[in-house]
C-alpha cells in the first residue's frame, strides 16, 4: 500500500488525516502483527500529537474499511495487520507474544471437507496455536 499523498486515499469517504497516515505507514512498515498499544507507541514517537483514542478510533475506521485485520489471539491481546492475501494461520508465543506466521494445505482442506459434508459456506476461518518459540523453549531450559 503505498501512501503518497499524490495517489488516491486509500481510505475513500474520509480524510486522510497527517495521524491516520502514519498509523497506516507504520502498520505497512511492521510488515506483521502489532497490538494497538506498540502502535500508540510509535505513532507517538513520531508525532506527540497523537493519542490513544486517535489510534483505537483510527483502527476501527481501518477495520470497517477492510483496509486491516484484527486478530484475538490469545486471551487477552488483540493484533492488527494490513489486509493480505493468500490467508494464514499464526503462531503466538507465550514466553514473549511474538506472532509467526504459517502457511497449511490442510486447513484449506479441512474447510472445503466442512463446507462440502455440512454445506456451509464459510466467509472467515482463523487458526491460531500457542506455544512457545525457539528462543523462549531455549531461556526455559536454562533456568
Amino acid at each position: 500500500m503505498s501512501l503518497n499523498r499524490k495517489q488516491d486515499n486509500p481510505i475513500q469517504g474520509h480524510p486522510l488525516t497527517n495521524q491516520r497516515r502514519l498509523l497506516l505507514e507504520l502498520l505497512r512498515d511492521v510488515g506483521g502483527h502489532i497490538d494497538a498499544k506498540e502502535l500508540y507507541r510509535r505513532a507517538s514517537a513520531r508525532d506527540e500529537s497523537i493519542s490513544q483514542a486517535t489510534v483505537y478510533r483510527s483502527l476501527n475506521l481501518f477495520k470497517e474499511l477492510g483496509l486491516v485485520e484484527e486478530m484475538r489471539l490469545g486471551k487477552i491481546r488483540c493484533y492488527y495487520e494490513i489486509k493480505q492475501s493468500p490467508e494464514h494461520q499464526h503462531l503466538v508465543c507465550r514466553g514473549c507474544s511474538k506472532v509467526l506466521e504459517f502457511q497449511n494445505p490442510h486447513f484449506q482442506k479441512l474447510i472445503e471437507a466442512v463446507r462440502q459434508e455440512h454445506g456451509f459456506k464459510v466467509t472467515k476461518a482463523e487458526l491460531y496455536l500457542e506455544g512457545y518459540c525457539p528462543e523462549c523453549e531455549e531461556k526455559d531450559k536454562t533456568r
